[in-house]
Order: C-alpha cells, then sequence, then structure tokens
C-alpha cells in the first residue's frame, strides 16, 4: 500500500488550497480513507474522513471549511481547504486501515501565513 499526497504551500490566511492523495496497492472503493494533520509539537490529529459509502465526518475546528471527496476511479481522495487560518499549518497526510494495520503516506506541508 502506497500513498502520495500533493497540494500542499504557503498561503496566506483566508486562503484556499486542495490536497491530493493517490492510493496504489489497495482497493481504495471499499476502505475509509482519512486525512489527518500533525503540527509542530502536538500529535497527529484526525481531521477528515470519507467512508466507502461516501459518509464523512470533519473535525469541529474544519467543519464547514474542509472537504473531503473521493474519485475512486482515479485512487484518489482530496481536501478541499477553504477559509485557512494559521492554526491549519501542519504536514497533512492521507490514511487508510487495512488488514488491521494503518499505512501513512509521505505527507505534504501546508503554511498558513497572517
Amino acid at each position: 500500500v502506497q500513498l502520495q499526497a500533493s497540494g500542499g504551500g504557503l498561503v496566506q490566511s483566508g486562503g484556499s488550497l486542495r490536497l491530493s492523495c493517490k492510493a496504489t496497492g489497495i482497493n481504495m472503493s471499499i476502505h475509509t480513507m482519512r486525512w489527518h494533520r500533525q503540527a509542530p509539537g502536538k500529535q497527529r490529529e484526525l481531521v477528515a474522513l470519507m467512508s466507502s459509502n461516501g459518509k464523512t465526518n470533519y473535525t469541529d475546528s474544519v467543519t464547514g471549511r474542509f472537504t473531503i471527496s473521493r474519485d475512486n476511479a482515479r485512487r484518489t481522495v482530496y481536501l478541499q481547504m477553504n477559509d485557512l487560518r494559521t492554526e491549519d499549518t501542519a504536514v497533512y497526510y492521507c490514511g487508510v486501515t487495512w488488514r488491521a494495520r494503518d499505512y501513512w503516506g509521505r505527507g505534504t506541508q501546508v503554511t498558513v501565513s497572517s
């Protein structure tokens, strides 16, 4: 299983970014896909998830600003991030649990400046 996140960058507060994560080695369509983030000095936290049937869940701090989506044909999960805040600065990772093991891709850095 390989997960490759991309799309991070430097953006001003209030701006937007769209992250992508391509999954290989796994039938993504039958799994819950997740986005996590880890800020310096903090633990990794779950940001958003989308189940195989399309149900979504978000951590409170991003609800209404972030949207997770998936394109199973492209084996890609997305995270649209709007109205970004400085506290959203972190390395963002996509993740999936397969055969009772968590897989993480190489993260992508998101930096929000004030």
